[in-house]
């Protein structure tokens, strides 16, 4: 069963050539919608592991229409865009991430004859890294920093922000996009600008699909 949206016949992306966006943002978000889906910082076995983790941190209905979150992290990671500031008990962001996928492969095949992470269920997947968030893993593949302290600030930090970074969670959330250069008016609470999309309730579904048809 599909999800109804809250927000019905919104498309984010209608904006595009409108006073709503300017052409940084359209240049900004044309190169991410065109983000390559091939390995180019990560190597094709990190590549693999790294897209079974994405797709249990935030799993997705509807293949056809899923973001494909690794190609994101891969490209962050080439362009080594950090944060400004390394965690004192983890390595630097690549380094992390190319030891903390290599421990969870390693610690799958620890735990499951052989197999890597991305060759489990789901179920076995999501027991793996609720162990490694509750602290319950360490040992021989993860030296020099935890299991814990890589799921908490690097998986949780780097990848969530990648699927709302697109305009398909944009359509989710009725978010119009940056406020540049058109702004925002009408600021008081249940009030919306005529380019806001318009959040369906109960019995409104019809109205507010109509209302967003025409948001631009």
């Amino acid at each position: 069963m599909t999800e109804k949206s809250r927000y019905p016949g919104y498309d984010v992306l209608a904006k595009r050539d409108t006073p709503s966006w300017d052409a940084n943002t359209r240049e900004v978000i044309d190169k991410r919608l065109a983000t390559p889906h091939v390995p180019r910082f990560l190597t094709a076995a990190e590549w693999v592991t790294a897209d079974a983790l994405c797709r249990r941190i935030l799993p997705q209905s509807g293949e056809t229409e899923a973001v494909s979150l690794v190609a994101l992290l891969d490209a962050k990671l080439l362009a080594d865009h950090g944060a400004g500031f390394r965690d004192a008990d983890l390595p630097y962001m690549r380094e992390a991430w190319r030891r903390g996928l290599a421990a969870i492969d390693a610690e799958a095949k620890a735990r499951h004859d052989g197999r890597g992470f991305a060759q489990l269920s789901n179920q076995d997947q999501d027991r793996l890294l609720t162990a490694m968030q509750a602290g319950e893993v360490s040992g021989e593949h993860w030296v020099g920093f935890s299991a814990q302290m890589f799921f908490k600030r690097r998986v949780l930090v780097d990848v969530p922000p990648l699927y709302y970074s697109l305009p398909k969670a944009w359509n989710e959330l009725g978010f119009g996009g940056p406020a540049s250069p058109r702004g925002y008016v009408r600021l008081d609470g249940d009030r919306r600008d005529p380019w806001e999309a318009a959040e369906a309730s109960a019995g409104s579904e019809k109205k507010a699909e109509r209302e967003n048809r025409h948001v631009v």
